[in-house]
């Protein structure tokens, strides 16, 4: 699985859910919605390799090429407009 929006749907929208508004229950899950955190690409990498506070690090699960595709994915989608792309290299530097 490459593609990023394949991987949202198949592990970030679990706890994200599938509009990316988030959710709160056991955890509580931010929205990705119109995020401003995201407008920093390196914000969004670093989460998703690192983790954070209830997000676990999915870096091991990942190659560089997934992350920056589903990091992408979401700096896209869901209101999100950030036109500067993530690439493998810069996920190569972040872990």
């Amino acid at each position: 699985m490459q593609d990023g929006e394949a991987i949202y749907k198949g592990v970030c929208q679990g706890c994200h859910m599938p509009d990316a508004k988030g959710a709160v229950g056991a955890g509580m899950y931010p929205a990705l919605v119109k995020n401003e955190n995201l407008e920093t690409a390196g914000y969004p990498v670093g989460v998703i390799v690192k983790g954070q506070k209830a997000m676990p690090p999915l870096g091991p699960y990942f190659t560089d090429v997934q992350v920056a595709n589903v990091a992408n994915y979401v700096r896209s989608h869901f209101g999100n407009k950030y036109k500067d792309k993530v690439k493998p290299e810069d996920v190569k530097l972040m872990r």
